[in-house]
């Protein structure tokens, strides 16, 4: 299960690293989440340089993408040659973003909903974008999910691994990050937050496990 980490300048490491290394832990089940950037070299918000894996066009092929943060994503949803070179189709792709993300998703026009979850700085930029704003860390609407907080990356990761596979996928990867002494409730904790967005029905595949 190929997923593109779309990765830009300015970025916030847990936005893309947290869901990209919860993933990654599932390789060996036939999973894999790739950097993916406009440019080869990145930098994060605090100056970590990082090589990217996969160029953004890599983003329609994926059979995930996931759109983290960052301090310049202004600049990047008003960059039309840039966002022209991001083709999503959530008829057969699982998306989801998380903060400031979510103005990416927006300007793409693929939040039909017209309700997100954002990052408190963000809020006000994604209502002024015409999107109503849940006071939740995490919703999902058939194939497309938003989030909001650096750290529901982890719901983010949970939801793909629900939808593409099964509730033993989300407990073998979650196993391998969790707290010690507090695994089984980081793993309750992720299942209640995007089990109720989770349908049998998707145009994606179907849940192996009922949670």
């Amino acid at each position: 299960m190929p997923v593109a980490v779309l990765t830009f300048d300015g970025f916030n490491e847990l936005d893309s690293f947290v869901s990209y290394l919860i993933i990654n832990r599932l390789k060996a089940r036939g999973w894999q989440a790739f950097i993916t950037s406009p440019n080869e070299h990145v930098a994060s918000m605090n100056g970590i340089n990082i090589q990217a894996e996969k160029p953004l066009e890599f983003a329609q092929e994926a059979d995930a993408v996931l759109v983290g943060s960052g301090t310049k994503t202004l600049d990047i949803v008003n960059d039309s040659s840039l966002m022209s070179r991001i083709k999503l189709n959530p008829d057969i792709q699982l998306i989801g973003a998380q903060c400031s993300g979510t103005l990416v998703l927006s300007r793409l026009g693929v939040l039909e909903t017209g309700v997100a979850c954002t990052d408190l700085k963000t809020k006000p930029w994604v209502i002024e974008s015409g999107l109503e704003v849940l006071n939740q860390p995490f919703f999902a609407d058939g194939n497309v999910a938003t989030a909001g907080g650096c750290l529901a990356s982890q719901y983010l990761a949970t939801w793909v691994m629900m939808k593409l596979g099964s509730q033993r996928d989300v407990e073998a990867a979650l196993r391998t990050v969790a707290p010690v002494g507090q695994i089984e409730e980081y793993i309750a904790r992720a299942l209640s937050a995007v089990a109720p967005y989770i349908r049998s029905s998707s145009g994606v595949s179907a849940i192996a496990d009922a949670v």
